[in-house]
């Protein structure tokens, strides 16, 4: 499965019963690692987990939900990471900016992906093998497909972050880059946005999980972008039996849409 067009039906499915709840007096439960969930999260994964098992058998699932409640498969070179609804906090504020995600890793790499943003009636896609792309979702079908692809950074960037959780906005470790402006957005909207060439840049410094942004991070790559550790290394995924952290979770990172400001930021920090 390296044309993520095929996930359509699975990710549309997924947001038709994510905003059913959406319109609904849904509670809210906690998580053990006091993050939100509500019924959103697991009707929209299992609806997932059910259309890949279908369109792909043979390829391990981990998903958000199923780790939370201890199912972790076993995974090879190949696998899928799935987050049902990435901005939870997003959907419980009702604002709009939350996710349906599905990626596709093969040997540490995301090679396709597909972001689903049902309450905004936007959806981006893309793959190593045949680039990225937009649309809309009207009634049911998505339309308006056209290619996207990164920008080249101008001398005031755009740059965007995290709604909930910090953005980085004032870090120490961007005051080389002119920035002009800067957007707070929820869920994996911030890498769509570096795709599209809407954005520049995105600094992550707080935690995230590997389902969290591999969607994302393919569309962006398959883009143009790229992702990069704070080391100046690609992000990787499957990470498993860490020192310093679980399974699955990432370090800090910063995408980028033109790939030149990843060379930029490994200079200044090699002076």
């Amino acid at each position: 499965m390296h044309n993520p067009d095929q996930l359509f039906p699975i990710v549309l499915a997924a947001g038709v019963r994510i905003l059913d709840i959406y319109g609904t007096a849904f509670s809210v439960a906690l998580k053990p690692d006091h993050s939100p969930v509500t019924l959103a999260d697991t009707e929209a994964e299992k609806i997932i987990l059910d259309g890949l098992a279908t369109l792909d058998p043979e390829t391990p699932i981990v998903a958000e939900e199923s780790v939370a409640a201890g199912r972790i498969p076993e995974i090879g070179a190949r696998f899928y990471l799935v987050d049902p609804l990435d901005g939870s906090k997003e959907f419980i504020s009702r604002n709009g900016e939350f996710t349906v995600n599905i990626g596709l890793i093969e040997n540490g790499v995301p090679v396709a992906g597909i972001v689903f943003a049902p309450a905004l009636g936007r959806i981006w896609w893309g793959s190593t093998s045949h680039g990225s792309f937009s649309g809309r979702v009207v009634d049911g079908d998505v339309v308006d497909r056209a290619p996207i692809q990164v920008r080249a950074a101008r001398s005031g960037l755009c740059a965007v972050g995290s709604r909930s959780h910090g953005c980085g906005e004032d870090d120490i470790r961007l005051s080389h880059f002119t920035i002009s402006n800067f957007t707070a957005i929820g869920s994996s909207l911030k890498f769509c946005l570096l795709a599209a060439g809407e954005a520049d840049i995105y600094p992550r410094f707080g935690r995230t999980m590997e389902w969290d942004t591999a969607a994302g991070d393919a569309i962006l790559r398959a883009a143009g972008g790229r992702i990069d550790q704070l080391d100046g290394t690609p992000l990787t995924y499957g990470k498993r039996n860490q020192p310093t952290d679980t399974d699955f979770a990432n370090p800090a990172f910063i995408a980028y849409g033109d790939t030149r400001l990843a060379a930029e930021d490994k200079a200044f920090h090699e002076q």
